[in-house]
């Protein structure tokens, strides 16, 4: 089996992916590779280097668009590589892989995201209106990067932290359209949550979607 994983960050893919590969998956995780990419821009000073999230920073800091643009290059340029090696791995019918995307995967571009879809099947892990309020207080509380693309903006007289609550929702409602054309299952936070739901039920769910 050969899964891609889309959703907010926060949502799960990382804790999934981590699950699926100590069942034998051959894991992918495109923010550890972009950070790879990213090392001598996160070697910071004072001998503590920088995580992506506090080089990338806040979109109303000075520069967050040229860290933005450089991000989205480097992640579009890691979907490709991952790809080559799905390509590679084809002669492995038998081999298992989950694909850890970033939350802005849907900004990989149109011709990476037809291949990816068509190399695994991408699953959505969907979240609930309310979960969006934790969300955006761990992204202010410990920033990760994140790819506003002109999202953000502050009104007269509103706060940075104002504008952030004001925009995130409209952000979310954005990529959730894109993660829901790009998916071919997806699984809701409510059957996540379930009790005893594992790695066997989250594998039986993704083979129901594809094999309904």
């Amino acid at each position: 089996m050969r899964v891609s994983l889309v959703g907010m960050a926060g949502s799960g893919k990382s804790y999934w992916s981590k699950r699926l590969a100590e069942q034998g998956f051959t894991r992918f995780c495109c923010d550890e590779l972009i950070a790879e990419k990213l090392a001598p821009e996160l070697a910071g000073t004072a001998g503590r280097p920088l995580t992506m999230g506090e080089w990338m920073g806040f979109p109303y800091e000075t520069g967050y668009q040229v860290r933005e643009a450089r991000y989205l290059a480097l992640e579009r340029e890691v979907t490709a590589e991952i790809i080559s090696c799905l390509e590679a791995h084809e002669e492995k019918p038998d081999e298992d892989i989950v694909v850890d995307t970033t939350g802005s995967v849907i900004y990989a571009g149109g011709e990476n995201l037809e291949k990816l879809r068509s190399s695994t099947t991408v699953v959505y892990l969907a979240i609930l209106p309310e979960v969006r309020d934790q969300l955006l207080s761990a992204y202010i509380s410990n920033p990760h990067p994140m790819v506003w693309r002109g999202v953000f903006h502050r009104e007269p007289n509103e706060t940075e932290r104002e504008a952030l609550a004001r925009c995130y929702p409209v952000l979310v409602r954005e990529r959730e359209r894109g993660y829901e054309h790009l998916a071919e299952a997806t699984i809701s936070f409510h059957r996540r949550r379930e009790q005893g739901f594992g790695v066997v039920d989250f594998l039986h769910d993704v083979m129901l979607a594809r094999h309904p």
